[in-house]
């Protein structure tokens, strides 16, 4: 049983898809730039810092973290719809007794 949504439904979820994938896109081109950045500071300037490897690995898992709620955990996405629906139909038998 797939959720029959309007025009303006579907516009609204689409717009707000898009401006979560947008908003992830940017987080992932800001975390390369400031990343290879800081690398090319410890590497090239400043003397010769050693490069710390754990500001890369602390944003990078907030950039996964942030990937995951946009790509698989987002509002309607395909695991959310499905468990959503799953639900659903749950609820409806519990009623239905």
């Amino acid at each position: 049983m797939t959720t029959v949504r309007t025009p303006e439904e579907i516009e609204r979820l689409a717009r707000k898809r898009a401006g979560a994938k947008l908003g992830w896109y940017i987080h992932a081109a800001v975390y390369v730039v400031v990343n290879f950045f800081i690398f090319a500071v410890s590497v090239y300037g400043f003397g010769h810092r050693p490069w710390s490897i754990f500001p890369l690995l602390g944003w990078g898992l907030g950039l996964l973290l942030h990937g995951l709620s946009v790509f698989v955990l987002g509002q309607g996405s395909g695991l959310r719809e499905s468990l959503v629906q799953r639900e659903r139909e749950r609820l409806q038998r519990e009623q239905q007794r």
